[in-house]
């Protein structure tokens, strides 16, 4: 259910300003307002000075980086990044997540993870991550995935639960959109469920033989009658109804862009993306000069691989509003499980 904003940015502070922080950002903006800064990341450092908490921030054109000091100093620094007009928060502490989305009514939408402890373990390295669905749930030992990739799933799904509306019923119909092996297309259904909806969900793959097996896999869970798949393309399959929520794990290169499209043609609710690599445009980058300054950027490989990562998902998300979409681009899970972790 929405929670009064103060009450939410109170909590937000109070980790944000805890010893135990690991790791903020603040991105996007609220209805009808615009930040200083397009985002901000927080985290803590240790200096030869001693603890700092640095900030990074971006106004959209340079980063601008400052570490400062426990006390007063953090403290005023905090407290002028919550006067900003942010639209979401991602607060992570060794013993809690917290994700708070600005509504367009002015209200916060919380969703919130703790940590549990171990019985034997001693203080400082007992604590336990927990997961929204636990790593030892059964249905793991019959999709299998890494380590990983349940990490990825996990993160997805928090960011989903931190995007549906915490007071949705009735019945929801869902498509994963190059679902492969179908890891987060199973995922997804337990936790949907688990929330008391219902759900009926696609999932769509270019291959017949994972089509063939995740099928199998479905009638094996005892979810035949409300998971489905079918193989076709992403820009092409039939799925009828249309569905209310979109979902695309790394889709690589267009096929991202193709499963934007479907959801726009759709006209869907909920759109969850994390796209993969993005040859097309580095291809463009590639096959002739970029004007100046551009030309900076595009000189040197690996600069014009980031480069053209970022203006991709830009673009990306800049079309979604276009057509009528709330769209933000945020991290959804650390860097060190996978590089392609932006989430539109």
């Amino acid at each position: 259910m929405p929670e009064p904003l103060d009450a939410a940015l109170t909590e937000v502070r109070a980790l944000l300003l805890d010893p135990a922080l690991t790791r903020a950002v603040a991105a996007g903006r609220r209805r009808g307002h615009r930040p200083a800064v397009v985002r901000a990341e927080l985290r803590p450092v240790t200096l030869k000075a001693g603890p700092r908490l640095q900030i990074a921030t971006s106004d959209g054109d340079r980063p601008h980086t400052r570490n400062v000091a426990p006390g007063p100093e953090a403290d005023a620094a905090v407290d002028a990044l919550l006067a900003e007009p942010f639209g979401n928060w991602h607060v992570e502490t060794t013993d809690a997540t917290l994700q708070l989305r600005v509504t367009k009514s002015g209200e916060a939408q919380v969703h919130r993870a703790g940590a549990t402890r171990t019985a034997t373990a001693p203080a400082g390295h007992d604590r336990v991550k927990e997961y929204l669905l636990d790593p030892g749930d059964p249905i793991f030992a019959e999709i299998g995935g890494s380590a990983a990739k349940r990490r990825q799933v996990d993160a997805f799904l928090r960011a989903l639960a931190a995007t549906l509306p915490d007071d949705l019923t009735g019945p929801l119909r869902v498509v994963d959109l190059g679902c492969g092996n179908a890891y987060l297309t199973f995922a997804a259904y337990r936790y949907l469920t688990g929330r008391g909806l219902d759900v009926a969900l696609v999932g769509v793959d270019v291959r017949e033989d994972q089509r063939r097996r995740n099928t199998d896999l479905a009638e094996r869970l005892g979810w035949a009658d409300r998971v489905s798949f079918v193989a076709g393309t992403i820009a092409d399959a039939v799925v009828e109804p249309a569905p209310d929520l979109v979902l695309a794990l790394h889709a690589c290169d267009t096929a991202t862009d193709e499963a934007l499209a479907r959801a726009v043609r759709w006209d869907a609710r909920w759109v969850l993306a994390a796209p993969c690599c993005h040859h097309d445009v580095a291809a463009q980058l590639r096959a002739r000069p970029a004007p100046h300054p551009y030309d900076l950027l595009t000189r040197q490989g690996i600069l014009r691989e980031r480069f053209a990562d970022v203006l991709t998902d830009a673009l990306r998300a800049g079309l979604l509003r276009e057509y009528g979409y709330r769209a933000e681009v945020v991290e959804f899970v650390d860097s060190q499980h996978t590089p392609r972790n932006l989430l539109i």
